[in-house]
């Protein structure tokens, strides 16, 4: 495993974190290279993989990354959340006390990022399960095995319900009513930047709708990086290594067979997939990379997604504005006229825009803009607070 560059970072964070960020587009890249259909993120839709080479490309892409790179995000989210914790204890500092302005400025920038570039935002979502998760986790390792617990089975019959309600669809020959059907082909292929930012607010409560859907599975996952990072997972010694090889063994050994269902004909196994069997998949991610950067240290693409990674939110973010641009009607125009394999390419173009701008970017600066600008927030919050507090008791 690589050396740590300090005290205060996991390099290995930081590199999951870089191919979570890049594979969380190769899921969003469809809907904007399809003008907001999620229809190609689903299969119950063109589900024929078998017709063509281009259909056979989108359906690989998805099966590699559709909710497994989400997946992996959301437990990086967890264990940040617990280095940030632990370090709160080691300082004698009240928690959650400023962590919960970090999750505020999550909120805002993710209601920023709803509006102005992505209907499908999952910054709001996490602000809103990071705000209860740092409660559980100052009630001790019971309350998150009991949250777990609950969350867990909780998520997982809805899940169910869904499945024998799509499989109900699928024995009757009736289709799935997914397609929200709201005009958006038409909109993003020749509307306005504006006309686009009214209709997400227009329609704030229907596409908020999975972010609420999934608010147990987030907090599942973010709990999980908690228990990793508790466990040591993360760390480069000998009971890391141990518990990623359990990890392995896991994730591939049960989420290849699993996530392979994606290649079942109608659609039947749509919400498990994604929903379900996807983090399966993103524990053997986590695993496989660690494994990687211990046996091919020298890989220049570690470095690449370690700079990526420390700008994680900066990225994001990026990469969803340049999507926009080239497929959106007020930009190049691109939506509805690429193939599977010139909407990969694009993918794999924006991915290095990616390492090039963090990578100029952290020479000049140590934080990236948007990182920046949550830091100074919160402080400026914090000191403000502090400040209030002290008043309050002298008077």
């Amino acid at each position: 495993m690589m050396k740590e560059a300090s005290n205060e970072r996991i390099r290995l964070l930081d590199i999951l974190r870089g191919f979570a960020i890049m594979g969380t587009l190769g899921t969003n890249i469809w809907l904007f290279a399809h003008l907001g259909n999620v229809d190609y993120l689903f299969t119950y839709a063109h589900n024929h993989w078998w017709a063509s080479a281009d259909v056979f490309i989108r359906y690989l892409v998805l099966f590699l990354v559709n909710g497994k790179l989400l997946g992996l995000l959301t437990i990086l989210f967890g264990a940040g959340l617990e280095l940030q914790y632990s370090r709160s204890l080691a300082r004698k500092k009240r928690w959650p006390g400023p962590y919960l302005l970090t999750a505020l400025f999550l909120l805002l920038e993710g209601l920023l990022h709803y509006t102005l570039v992505l209907e499908y935002d999952i910054l709001m979502s996490y602000a809103l399960t990071a705000v209860i998760v740092a409660w559980v986790v100052k009630r001790g390792d019971r309350a998150v095995k009991r949250t777990m617990w609950i969350t867990g089975i909780f998520h997982g019959m809805l899940i169910l319900l869904l499945f024998a309600s799509s499989l109900g669809l699928y024995l009757s020959g009736e289709s799935m009513p997914m397609n929200h059907a709201l005009g958006t082909e038409a909109l993003y292929g020749s509307g306005t930047w504006l006309e686009q930012m009214a209709f997400r607010l227009a329609n704030f409560g229907f596409f908020r709708t999975e972010a609420v859907f999934v608010l147990p599975l987030n907090i599942f996952l973010f709990l999980t990086g908690v228990r990793l990072m508790r466990a040591g997972a993360f760390h480069p010694d000998e009971r890391g290594r141990e518990i990623r090889r359990r990890m392995l063994k896991l994730g591939l050994g049960a989420g290849i067979p699993l996530n392979l269902l994606l290649f079942v004909p109608g659609g039947v196994f749509d919400f498990p997939l994604r929903y379900l069997f996807a983090p399966v998949m993103a524990v053997g991610y986590i695993a496989l990379l660690a494994l990687l950067t211990e046996r091919f240290s020298r890989w220049p693409i570690w470095p690449m997604l370690e700079r990526t990674g420390k700008m994680a939110l900066s990225c994001y973010v990026l990469q969803n504005a340049l999507a926009s641009v080239i497929f959106y009607g007020w930009g190049l125009g691109l939506g509805g006229e690429t193939s599977s394999l010139m909407t990969a390419v694009i993918w794999l173009l924006i991915c290095l825009t990616l390492v090039l701008f963090s990578g100029i970017w952290l020479r000049l600066f140590k934080q990236g803009p948007l990182e920046a600008a949550r830091k100074t927030m919160t402080r400026r919050l914090s000191a403000r607070e502090r400040k209030h507090a002290s008043q309050t008791i002298s008077g």
